[in-house]
């Protein structure tokens, strides 16, 4: 699937909390993404976790997510972050 169609989709994948979280995310819902990453036990929802508290501006939240990723903090843009975690997350975009 094009980011495109992704960033665009009326409603968020339902088979991937990941993306259910970024999708919620782009849509202006930070809450409702950042509720999905709490319950993802993983590397890859904790560097979720990490991008979605970078974006509320709590830093050293943040980093402690990061650390727990096993992540360097990310050093480029949020709409840079959330690109490259929408791609790491889906087979197809």
């Amino acid at each position: 699937m094009p980011l495109d169609t992704f960033k665009s989709s009326p409603t968020p994948p339902t088979d991937n909390p990941l993306l259910a979280a970024l999708w919620h995310d782009y849509q202006g819902a930070w809450e409702a993404a950042h509720d999905i990453a709490q319950d993802i036990h993983t590397r890859d929802g904790s560097w979720l976790h990490a991008y979605l508290h970078r974006k509320e501006g709590d830093q050293w939240n943040a980093g402690y997510w990061y650390r727990q990723a096993g992540k360097p903090v990310h050093s480029g843009t949020l709409e840079e972050e959330w690109e490259e975690l929408v791609r790491a997350f889906s087979d197809d975009i």
